[in-house]
């Protein structure tokens, strides 16, 4: 793959999530984009978003230790505030509310956190009604090819089947591997700025301990950081597969008590995905458990000391883009797995307003009509509301296997 973007030119490439950023911030008093480390949300809030606001960083100890002692003085500014990194003083979200009840002014304050506040112990206020909250995830392909892009999954809901392919057309992906992606993450520093996998293990090696170190001890106190690293490469492991807590805590000798809070500060910080079930009618016979995957693929294939993709990976990849999609859209979605105790099994159900979307991945590519099996057993259960289905595949041919699925190579979607 060739990247459109000098490896030396640190000029930050556009990111899909900036028009919902913009539109959000003409309605909302605080707008709050959270992400893992490193996703580029500083970027985006002073150098994309660009426009005339204060810019505070709670990194910077003096400016913590003063929001800390006197909230009110430091909210009390009349220009428009972007606080960075603010999990670092979840009190000055009630600063903030009293600030905002006096005066509603559309973006007056944009925060930025690593962590998920609404799952922190410590953020003891929401500002419900009174923000928005927005998810930076990596970058995805078409934002590492400078187009501020993430699929066309929009296309699939708008238009009538009998135009996806045009649609498909219409998005104009090139054709590439999805290997390099993989090894590469979404993260720009590694993503985009460095060229060897060497010199992407170096920054991967610092990013973790960066987090074990650091980030952690600002959510929980860990007893000990080798067995929390040692779970979470244990996950990394278990990417696509249905999370028994009990089992992991098994063969990784943690109890499982333990294993669900390290589980739950994975997730707080964004690097953890739990992929809950599809269950429209509870008296069936679903698999309840989630699945897992990993905020960043390149960051897990790194922990479980693999430079092999697996299929879970290219569905990890695939996840990953869908989620970008909803995080920016407006109105309802979700996506799901879905899977009966019988064994049929759809990798994706994405969830909108206008239907469910039944989506396989398959890391081969001679797509066959065997890998359609689930998707059509999906589509008889859940009759008008299943849209047809997409098989994403790694070949390049675009077919329609039988009248309610279609092949995909998964670049041109991506």
């Amino acid at each position: 793959m060739i990247i459109i973007h000098d490896m030396n030119d640190r000029t930050p490439l556009p990111r899909y999530l900036l028009r919902a950023l913009t539109d959000c911030l003409a309605v909302m008093p605080a707008v709050i984009v959270s992400g893992a480390r490193q996703t580029g949300k500083s970027t985006l809030v002073r150098e994309l978003l660009g426009g005339e606001r204060a810019w505070i960083t709670l990194d910077d100890l003096d400016t913590l230790h003063m929001l800390r002692q006197n909230p009110d003085a430091l909210l009390s500014r009349p220009a428009p505030l972007t606080i960075d990194e603010v999990q670092r003083a979840p009190q000055v979200f009630a600063s903030i509310k009293k600030a905002i009840d006096e005066d509603r002014q559309p973006g007056r304050f944009l925060l930025t956190g690593s962590v998920n506040l609404l799952m922190m112990d410590k953020a003891s206020e929401s500002l419900a009604g009174r923000a928005v909250y927005l998810h930076l995830r990596p970058m995805t392909r078409g934002e590492q090819l400078g187009r501020a892009s993430c699929g066309c999954w929009d296309a699939f809901f708008e238009r009538p089947p009998g135009e996806w392919e045009q649609a498909i057309r219409d998005h104009g992906a090139a054709e590439q591997p999805w290997e390099p992606l993989a090894l590469r993450g979404g993260f720009p520093t590694p993503a985009v700025h460095l060229s060897t996998q060497a010199e992407r293990a170096i920054w991967f090696d610092g990013y973790i301990q960066t987090y074990l170190e650091r980030d952690l001890g600002q959510l929980s106190n860990i007893s000990s950081l080798p067995d929390f690293r040692r779970l979470m490469r244990a996950v990394c492991h278990r990417l696509g597969q249905i999370l028994n807590q009990t089992e992991l805590g098994r063969d990784i000798g943690l109890p499982q008590p333990t294993v669900h809070r390290y589980l739950n500060l994975l997730e707080v910080s964004h690097l953890l995905i739990r992929l809950p079930a599809w269950s429209v009618n509870r008296t069936k016979r679903l698999i309840k458990s989630p699945k897992v995957f990993w905020g960043d693929v390149g960051l897990s294939l790194h922990l479980s000391d693999s430079d092999t993709p697996t299929g879970h990976h290219f569905e990890n990849l695939i996840l990953l883009d869908i989620l970008t999609w909803l995080d920016a859209r407006t109105g309802t979605g979700a996506v799901h797995y879905w899977r009966t105790v019988r064994g049929d099994e759809v990798d994706f159900v994405v969830e909108t307003s206008a239907g469910l979307l039944p989506i396989e991945v398959k890391s081969t590519d001679q797509p066959r009509l065997a890998h359609t099996k689930g998707i059509s057993t999906f589509r008889s259960e859940y009759g008008e509301r299943a849209l047809p289905g997409l098989l994403l595949h790694n070949g390049n041919t675009t077919e329609w296997l039988s009248r309610d699925v279609l092949a995909v190579p998964w670049w041109r979607i991506l």
